[in-house]
């Protein structure tokens, strides 16, 4: 796939991307776009450009006793801040993962999960955000991921 910033990186062209690039494995996940936030509202002096990925509830994701296991938490994390670097960037690049950091707030059973994925620092080598994973069931935290990625050549 070819890096070409677009006029407007919106969810279609997202779900595209999310489709074609990603692994199989994560395909697997069962993830979907819900917001692409690229254009920053007049009125919000704090905003950060970002993207919201749901992952469906699914007991293949569930460790025993049916709590969505850190392992795909983590992957709909990582996944859901490629996406919205992706967003931020206008179109697709190449980058690969350096650092992540989860902190785990509580357990997830019987609910999609939401990452709210935001770009804190949008660079030419190297990119930084941070998500917030939700309870689709009531909408609180379960997590908080900080993430480092290298923004590759090509």
């Amino acid at each position: 796939m070819q890096s070409q910033p677009e006029a407007e990186f919106g969810i279609t062209e997202a779900r595209r991307v999310l489709g074609e690039v990603f692994a199989p494995w994560v395909q697997d996940l069962g993830l979907s776009v819900e917001r692409i936030d690229h254009v920053a509202p007049q009125d919000v002096p704090d905003w950060q450009p970002g993207a919201t990925l749901r992952m469906a509830f699914s007991e293949r994701l569930c460790r025993h006793g049916g709590v969505v296991c850190g392992q795909a938490l983590m992957a709909l994390a990582d996944t859901a801040m490629v996406i919205a670097i992706l967003a931020a960037n206008r179109g697709y690049r190449q980058m690969t993962t350096v650092d992540q950091t989860t902190h785990f707030m509580r357990a997830v059973a019987s609910s999609d999960v939401l990452a709210d994925a935001r770009v804190v620092r949008l660079g030419r080598t190297m990119s930084f955000g941070r998500v917030t994973l939700l309870s689709a069931a009531d909408n609180k935290p379960v997590a908080m991921v900080s993430s480092a990625f290298a923004m590759l050549p090509g």
